[in-house]
């Protein structure tokens, strides 16, 4: 079963096909909340135990650029992790949305259409598209953050919806490693736009671009790669992973695991962001926040 319908039916509907015995491909955000997050997780182990394929579709993690990247960081090659940056710069992929939601803002069907300009259907934007950069900062830590403080708002596109168009957090890491984010949806006027990383080191430092190039500047230079295809060819990998788990048997569903640590990732910051204060991990580990849509009165 492919599930790729807006985020916050994820939990419920990946829930649904394990129960029903059939094998699970699902589009990120995994999730749009904590409870969701660990619905999916239990969702996977789940799988696995009656011997379904369960898979997240990242592409970056399936290229082979970044894979050897984030292998070299892994053996140590960059030395040892000062601090990272992450940025997702980009317009606002749901501007088409935005008469139907000014003229009908409380109707139910308009607001499952316009489903990226509401905060419980998707997510808001830095869990439903940020994951992405967020993913690559996790990814390179292997590990979670200790806390995150941020902020955000809705300045700059018209306050249509209840997501907001830009956040910019702060996360802690363990050994003292600092990773800044930023993320904006709205017209950059020139300014660069894109999927990007760089993890600075003692040895090196990693730069990445969605789309573009990869490469580890300093004592252990990889000259990387170009990943402009990386969308059409990180879906059609993991659509032949997706059939090779099930042709091969194959139920060890590791996409699970580091795709919810990614998504809880995004909640800490969207939650430190909007709260206007320190949180901790511990807190999103424990958290029962769940974000819910107003759909009342939508029709079958």
């Amino acid at each position: 079963m492919a599930i790729e319908s807006p985020p916050y039916f994820h939990p419920e509907q990946a829930a649904a096909a394990v129960d029903a015995g059939v094998h699970v491909y699902l589009a990120k955000p995994a999730a749009v909340d904590a409870p969701g997050c660990c619905s999916i997780a239990a969702s996977g182990r789940q799988a696995t135990g009656k011997k379904r394929v369960f898979l997240v579709d990242f592409q970056t993690r399936t290229n082979v650029f970044y894979r050897e990247a984030l292998a070299r960081i892994h053996r140590g090659e960059l030395g040892e992790i000062v601090f990272a940056e992450a940025f997702y710069h980009a317009d606002c992929p749901f501007e088409e949305h935005y008469e139907l939601l000014t003229a009908k803002p409380n109707d139910p069907e308009a607001k499952l259409r316009a489903w990226g300009l509401d905060r419980a259907l998707s997510g808001d934007m830095i869990t439903e598209q940020d994951i992405h950069a967020l993913d690559v900062a996790s990814w390179v830590m292997d590990s979670a953050p200790l806390s995150a403080v941020g902020t955000g708002g809705i300045k700059a596109r018209p306050k249509i919806g209840s997501c907001w168009d830009h956040f910019v957090v702060q996360y802690a890491y363990p050994g003292g490693v600092g990773i800044q984010f930023s993320g904006r949806q709205f017209k950059g006027h020139g300014t660069a736009e894109g999927i990007k990383n760089r993890v600075f080191g003692s040895k090196g430092v990693l730069e990445t671009t969605y789309g573009g190039q990869v490469l580890i500047r300093g004592e252990h230079f990889y000259r990387g790669g170009d990943t402009a295809a990386i969308y059409k060819e990180g879906a059609e990998a993991n659509i032949a992973e997706f059939h090779r788990s099930i042709r091969e048997g194959d139920f060890r569903n590791p996409t699970v695991e580091p795709s919810v640590m990614s998504n809880l990732v995004t909640v800490l910051g969207r939650k430190a962001a909007i709260e206007g204060r320190a949180v901790t991990w511990a807190e999103i580990e424990k958290d029962e926040d769940r974000l819910l849509p107003d759909l009342k009165g939508l029709k079958d």
